[in-house]
């Protein structure tokens, strides 16, 4: 039988951020995770070319929040990068985000950002109010480019139709009149110089009041440990065993190719860290995410990514923004909120379609909660 004050489930950013805390005021804690491996989704390691890849899809850090960044910079050092995209279409490489350098490609010769501000009032059409991701993008550039860039890649990454999405599905992707093509505005934009593996496990050994165990799920675990408080970080309906129905996700296949310094141009494959496919391939992106990690090496990785329908017994990545998802997940939110020895927290414990740094400011809030009840 094992004994701690707090069982973690998930060995992800969640539940490694509140278990470097928790261990901190002195809390014994248990951080168990059905992989082999710390680090979740942002698991990183180094391949048979020698590049440092990220193996469930690019994981950029990026934040406005001072407060996140000096906490994640207690266990790693983190060098400035600028995550770069671009799209493939039409036969071409279009520069994305939307911005004054995609119009000025678009009309084939140099522009002003008073000349498509222009061009986007004449296109856009009126919608005050949008309700879904593909009134949102009429709404700010209209059918020409919503039509290029968005409806395809839309459709391929999550299934549905852009209209039967929220519509912070695609007005988070920024639309720009000048000529910054960087895909984040944030303040901080950075990579952790040796990984982010290497960050948890420096986040692990903080404390000897940590202990991790790998290959683990919760209801294989739960009936031989004793603890006092529960922090969960996996998919809530799997929690309450789909009492109210599964969840739906979409989740991720992910073809890895490693390719030599002979096939290169100035130690790259493709142009930038990212490029999205919205039409005809049957892959949504191709990251080489040597861009992004400033990692010298002769070879280079590439990873293109097939989005498909979440069935039982893969990992799920995205929770699905619609009315009927949420629905659902309201009444396991209305469950979870009965049980004072559990916190629930994390993208998949929420059901939020949470950025890197939005998941430990969630961590850390949970933990101030947390430490007043234990």
């Amino acid at each position: 039988m094992n004994y701690c004050d707090v069982l973690i489930v998930g060995a992800g950013l969640a539940g490694m951020v509140m278990a470097e805390r928790l261990a901190l005021i002195g809390k014994r804690c248990i951080v168990i995770d059905k992989r082999a491996h710390i680090g979740g989704n942002a698991f990183d390691y180094i391949d048979q070319g020698g590049v440092l890849v990220h193996a469930y899809g690019p994981h950029l850090f990026h934040t406005n929040s001072k407060r996140v960044a000096d906490y994640l910079s207690q266990f790693t050092t983190f060098i400035p990068t600028a995550y770069t995209a671009s799209s493939f279409t039409h036969r071409r490489h279009w520069s994305f985000p939307v911005n004054l350098k995609t119009y000025e490609q678009l009309i084939g010769r140099p522009s002003t950002t008073e000349e498509m501000e222009d061009y986007l009032a004449k296109n856009r059409i009126s919608i005050p109010n949008p309700k879904n991701s593909e009134e949102a993008i009429l709404s700010q550039v209209g059918h020409e480019l919503y039509e290029m860039f968005y409806k395809g890649y839309t459709k391929k990454q999550w299934g549905r139709d852009p209209k039967d999405l929220d519509a912070s599905v695609c007005a988070r992707i920024p639309i720009r009149t000048n000529r910054n093509d960087l895909y984040f505005n944030d303040t901080y934009q950075m990579m952790p110089v040796a990984g982010y593996t290497a960050m948890f496990e420096n986040m692990l050994h903080s404390s000897q009041n940590i202990e991790f165990i790998p290959n683990m799920s919760f209801y294989d675990f739960s009936w031989q440990c004793i603890y006092k408080h529960l922090v969960y970080t996996g998919p809530i309906d799997e929690f309450f065993l789909y009492e109210h129905g599964r969840l739906p996700y979409r989740t991720l296949r992910f073809e890895h190719e490693t390719i030599g310094p002979e096939h290169l141009v100035r130690g790259f494959w493709q142009p930038t860290t990212s490029v999205a496919y919205p039409n005809d391939f049957d892959y949504t992106r191709i990251v080489e995410i040597k861009h992004a990690t400033g990692q010298k090496c002769p070879n280079t990785t590439i990873v293109r990514e097939y989005p498909k329908e979440f069935v039982p017994g893969d990992t799920p990545y995205y929770p699905i923004p619609n009315a009927e998802a949420k629905s659902i997940y309201k009444m396991y939110e209305a469950r979870a909120e009965q049980l004072s020895n559990v916190t629930f927290v994390g993208r998949l414990a929420t059901y939020k379609y949470l950025n890197m740094d939005q998941v430990v400011a969630m961590s850390l809030a949970e933990f101030e909660r947390l430490r007043e009840k234990i």
